[in-house]
């Protein structure tokens, strides 16, 4: 005799299930541009002297490495939506990807560490790197 399943655990599955199918790998080119925008992010976080946000060419890079700048913006939009999650403000959910949220908080940290530790030389070493890639420019 089969055992019939409650409503309430429908209604449970039915909640979880969605979150389970956002959950998702990063492709490689995800996972560098990514890497890319965080480490940027981290330089101007940190108020690490002499660089500015780059957007036009930062598009640029990420639709060279996703293929399209819809698919940068996307990347953008979807790490924008992880910053306000973490920091507990409102959020577009439908642009927020659990998986880029795990990847740039693991990313933030490191990082964070590395500014804090050297906060002259890393902010050199991931400013420069960042103004390289065309995320950031040199003022």
């Amino acid at each position: 005799m089969a055992k019939k399943i409650k409503l309430p655990a429908i209604a449970l599955l039915a909640m979880i299930a969605p979150g389970q199918a956002n959950a998702a790998i990063l492709t490689d080119a995800e996972a560098t541009f990514l890497d890319q925008l965080v480490t940027a992010a981290a330089v101007l976080e940190q108020r690490c002297s002499g660089y500015e946000a780059d957007g036009a060419h930062g598009v640029q890079l990420g639709a060279r490495l996703l293929g399209s700048p819809d698919a940068a913006m996307a990347m953008i939009d979807a790490y924008a939506a992880a910053i306000k999650a973490h920091d507990g403000e409102d959020y577009d959910r439908s642009k927020f990807r659990l998986e880029v949220f795990e990847a740039a908080s693991k990313t933030s940290k490191r990082l964070r560490a590395d500014l804090i530790k050297n906060p002259k030389g890393a902010c050199a070493d991931y400013g420069d790197i960042s103004a390289a890639r065309g995320l950031l420019r040199r003022y």
